[in-house]
């Protein structure tokens, strides 16, 4: 039974760069992999190793840039990252959110994103928020004194950092999919029956198209 995603608590973690790719989020090496899970290892790969990697070896069989914020406790199990203007940005890889997600990243902040890397969040259960310019910068202000905790309440389309509070714009269709973990398939098929019926209906009132099958 799948329990319904209404809040995101935890740890963010503060990237301050403009225009993260998604060669950058994950490069194309690791794109050679058709699953769809167990990508954590690679997320960011060129900035949190400091050697080449290679598809199948994993951060325990890897030189570790400790420097990188993302190696640093508790940022190693930060659910949310800063950012800030256009991130996503580049090619249209997915693997990029499939990275984000397996290794626990729930939401990215950021003032603006990739177009296709935006919707490609929403097919894979992370939620872009997207804040002014002026929020962002201060919460970067804010977590250059202190270890930042964001809670994203869903339903009420609020988040919260510290004492401060915002809402945030999104499209009530996408945050569905965030909230009951649907893709596109689980989208389709709420419309089974209609689907059904029209198929029922079209054999009904058009059957020639069917004489050959």
């Amino acid at each position: 039974m799948s329990i319904n995603i209404t809040k995101i608590r935890g740890v963010i973690a503060p990237i301050d760069r403009d225009n993260i790719d998604t060669d950058q989020i994950i490069p194309t090496e690791y794109l050679k992999s058709i699953k769809k899970f167990g990508f954590e290892d690679y997320l960011f790969d060129g900035w949190r190793y400091l050697d080449e990697g290679k598809l199948g070896i994993t951060r325990d069989n890897r030189k570790i840039n400790h420097t990188f914020i993302l190696n640093k406790p508790p940022y190693l199990k930060s659910v949310a990252i800063l950012s800030r203007e256009n991130f996503g940005c580049g090619s249209s890889r997915e693997h990029a959110v499939w990275a984000l997600r397996d290794f626990g990243i729930k939401t990215v902040i950021a003032s603006s994103f990739g177009d296709i890397f935006y919707n490609n969040c929403f097919k894979n259960g992370v939620l872009p928020i997207t804040l002014s310019k002026e929020l962002v910068n201060e919460l970067f202000l804010m977590s250059e004194n202190k270890i930042l905790n964001v809670t994203v309440d869903l339903n009420k389309k609020k988040i919260s950092v510290e004492d401060l509070h915002e809402e945030f714009m999104v499209d009530d269709n996408l945050l569905e999919r965030i909230i009951f973990n649907l893709d596109d398939i689980d989208m389709t098929l709420k419309n089974k029956k209609i689907i059904k019926d029209f198929e029922e209906n079209r054999m009904k009132n058009k059957p020639w198209i069917f004489i050959n099958e």
